[in-house]
This record gives structure tokens, sequence and C-alpha cells, in this order.
């Protein structure tokens, strides 16, 4: 696993971006990208640039996917993104040394899965709040589709589960201070507290284990630097 830091060149990601996400990557992804994929780079650094948690959509119970993983998505959406489905099928085809077809092998078919966005050769992953077995298939279907050369690099974006702990028992803290006491609950409303689900640090150990092979992949995560400001409400 070979760890880069493009993403800290302004050059390659915006700062307005930068400073709101947190961020790892492989083999140079966000370069990588900006390279050979320029528009759909633009995209991401569009959405990283301007998104922000509401505590509105954000503190509230929502499964696996949630507001906040769909608002995300519908960012993409309306950059041309969308979910698909990708598919491998590969033919082995023999030739004789002066360049006769000889035939073919029987023709191996690998189905995929529904990637939440994909757009030219970039597919991109909303784990919000997902089972952590998802980064392992998502890693792992990277590295199949990489290595068979029908994408440049994967995208995962998940949440900093400790850092966004504290901001959630902060808002969450001051929201029941202005309720009648009698009102007020303690538990958030939102489990921030179990490592069974996707997030930034689940995603780490998973790509420190090099589970994406040379595919270069970028994490980005949500901290409470990606907070909109505002209160809970």
């Amino acid at each position: 696993m070979f760890q880069t830091y493009t993403y800290d060149d302004p050059n390659v990601l915006p700062v307005e971006a930068r400073s709101h996400w947190e961020y790892m990557e492989t083999n140079s992804a966000a370069a990588v990208m900006k390279a050979v994929c320029p528009n759909e780079w633009a995209d991401i650094c569009e959405v990283l640039s301007t998104y922000r948690l509401d505590p509105q959509y954000w503190l509230k119970p929502g499964g696996n996917r949630g507001d906040i993983a769909d608002q995300i998505d519908t960012e993409f959406s309306k950059r041309g993104w969308r979910e698909t489905r990708l598919d491998l099928s590969t033919t082995g085809i023999l030739f004789s040394r002066d360049n006769v077809k000889l035939g073919e092998l029987p023709t191996i078919y690998q189905e995929g899965y529904l990637v939440d966005n994909f757009k030219n050769r970039i597919v991109l992953d909303v784990e919000w709040n997902a089972k952590d077995g998802n980064l392992d298939r998502d890693l792992a279907s990277y590295r199949s589709w990489y290595d068979a050369g029908v994408i440049s690099a994967g995208v995962i974006v998940t949440k900093d589960r400790l850092s966004l702990l504290t901001l959630a028992r902060s808002l969450w803290n001051t929201y029941q201070s202005t309720l009648p006491e009698e009102e007020r609950v303690a538990k958030l409303p939102i489990d921030l507290t179990t490592s069974t689900v996707t997030a930034f640090d689940k995603a780490q150990m998973r790509v420190r284990r090099g589970v994406m092979g040379s595919c270069p992949v970028l994490i980005v995560a949500a901290t409470e630097k990606t907070w909109n400001g505002k209160p809970y409400a």
C-alpha cells in the first residue's frame, strides 16, 4: 500500500474542499483523477467545496442510507453521475505464432454491484451508515475493475465517527437545554458509538491492508469541520 498526499496540493484540491473534510489516498488518487478525468474531478471538488452537514438532517435516524447519503448522491446526480452496476466479461482469445486465430476460451462473467455514483472512469460510493463489510466489497471491486482497465480510480465518502460524536453531543446538549426539563432526552437520536458501521477509521484500516491493490483510492471523511455551523432545531 503506497499512501500519498496529493490532496494537500491546492493545485489539485481546492482549499475550500481540503479544509472541510479529512482525507486518505493511495497511489496519488487525487492527482490521477485531476489528470485523467478532469471533468469528473471538477465535480468532486465542487461537491466537497460546497456540501455541509446540516444538523436538521444529520441528527435523525436514517438506517443504512439516510438523508446525508441521499443529499450527497443528489449533488452528484445533478452533475451527471449515475447509480450503476459494473459487470466484467473476460474472453481469452488464442492465436498462433503467425497471428492466426485458433479459438476462444469460455467467457468468464463477473457480476458487479450497484455503485452509488459512476461517471466516465470514476466510481464513488457514499458509505455513511452501512455495515462496515461494505468497505471490503467496495475496495475489492475497485481493484478488480482497475486491473481490468475499466476505471481509473475509486472514491469513498464516509464519516469520521469520533469527530462527529463530539460535535453531535455538543449540538444535542445545547438543544436539550432549550426544552422543559421533563421533555429532555439525553440519548442522541443517532448512534455514533458503534464500531460496526462504515467510518473513516474502518476504511483506513482496510486501505492499509491493501485490499484495493494498486488501484488509486481516495477516502473522504466528514468531520466537525464539515458542519454548516447551524444549531440543531
